[in-house]
C-alpha cells in the first residue's frame, strides 16, 4: 500500500484528486488542507511527518493570487518559498519522495515557441519568483522529487477563469477579454489523473515536468470556447478589451511544450 499525504485538500487540484481517489484502490490518502495542516509552520510539518509512514507528499498548497501578490509578497514567499523549503527538508528527513505543483509564470513570456523544461526561468511578477524560489529549495534539499509547471488550471471546483465566464455570461450580454496572453488551458481534473498515475508508475525520472492540455490560446479564445461548450454563445457578445492593464505582469506566451 503507497501511502500519500496531499496538503491543500482544499484548493481546487486538491479537490479533483479526492474525487478520483476511489480509482486508485492500491492508495492510501492523508489529505489535510490549510486549516489542519498549515505548512508554514515548520514544527507541525515535522510533527504529521514523524507520525505517520508516507512514500509519497503531493503538495497542492500554493498562494495563487497574481495580482495580491504583488502587493503582499511576503505571505507570497511565505507560502510558495519557505514553506516548501520545510516540507522538501521533511522529505528528505523521513525518505518521502515529493511531487510539487509550479507554474508557467516562472518564464517571461517573451520566448516565441514552446517553452521546455530545460529553458531559462525568468518570472516578471512576485508570484512567479515566489514559485520559482520554491523549486530551487526543492532540488537543493531533495533528489526524490517532481516539480510538475503548469497553466492556467481550470476545474468544476474553486474560482477559476472558466466558472467566471460562464456566471457572468449569465448576468452580462458582453464581456471584455483580452487577447494579450497566450498560454495553454488545462483542465485540473486531467492534472491531477496525471500525478497519480506518475505516483502508480513509482518511476525514479524525478525532476522537473511540464503537463498541460497541450492546446495554446488567448483568454479570448479560451472564453470563446467556453461560451460555445456551455451553449451561451447565442447570448454574450465577446469584445476584445483594450488597453488592459493589471497591477501584475503577466507572460505574454507562456506556453509550455
Amino acid at each position: 500500500m503507497i501511502r500519500i499525504l496531499v496538503t491543500g485538500s482544499d484548493g481546487q487540484l486538491g479537490k479533483c484528486i479526492q474525487k478520483i481517489v476511489p480509482k486508485y484502490s492500491k492508495f492510501e490518502f492523508v489529505f489535510h488542507n490549510s486549516k489542519t495542516f498549515d505548512i508554514t509552520n515548520p514544527e507541525l510539518i515535522t510533527e504529521v511527518f514523524s507520525k505517520e509512514n508516507f512514500d509519497y507528499c503531493i503538495n497542492c498548497a500554493a498562494y495563487t493570487n497574481v495580482e495580491q501578490a504583488e502587493k503582499t509578497p511576503k505571505l507570497a514567499f511565505a507560502i510558495n518559498a519557505e514553506a516548501v523549503r520545510h516540507l522538501s527538508l521533511a522529505c528528505f528527513e523521513y525518505k518521502v519522495s515529493l511531487v510539487h505543483i509550479s507554474t508557467d509564470y516562472v518564464f517571461d513570456g517573451e520566448k516565441k515557441s514552446p517553452y521546455t523544461t530545460s529553458d531559462k526561468t525568468n518570472p516578471i511578477n512576485e508570484y512567479g519568483k515566489s514559485k520559482l524560489a520554491g523549486e530551487r529549495h526543492i532540488q537543493n534539499n531533495l533528489k526524490e522529487h517532481f516539480i510538475i509547471r503548469t497553466s492556467w488550471l481550470y476545474s468544476e471546483f474553486g474560482k477559476n477563469f472558466y466558472k467566471t465566464i460562464v456566471e457572468k455570461a449569465k448576468t452580462e450580454s458582453v464581456l471584455n477579454i483580452t487577447d494579450e496572453q497566450t498560454g495553454c488551458p488545462t483542465n485540473a481534473n486531467n492534472l491531477a489523473a496525471y500525478i497519480l498515475n506518475l505516483v502508480a508508475r513509482n518511476g525514479k525520472n524525478y525532476g522537473i515536468q511540464h503537463f498541460t492540455d497541450g492546446e495554446a490560446m488567448t483568454w479570448y479564445d479560451f472564453a470563446k470556447l467556453i461560451l460555445k461548450e456551455n451553449k451561451l454563445d447565442k447570448n454574450v457578445r465577446l469584445d476584445r478589451a483594450k488597453n488592459y492593464r493589471t497591477f501584475a505582469k503577466r507572460p505574454r506566451r507562456s506556453i509550455l511544450e
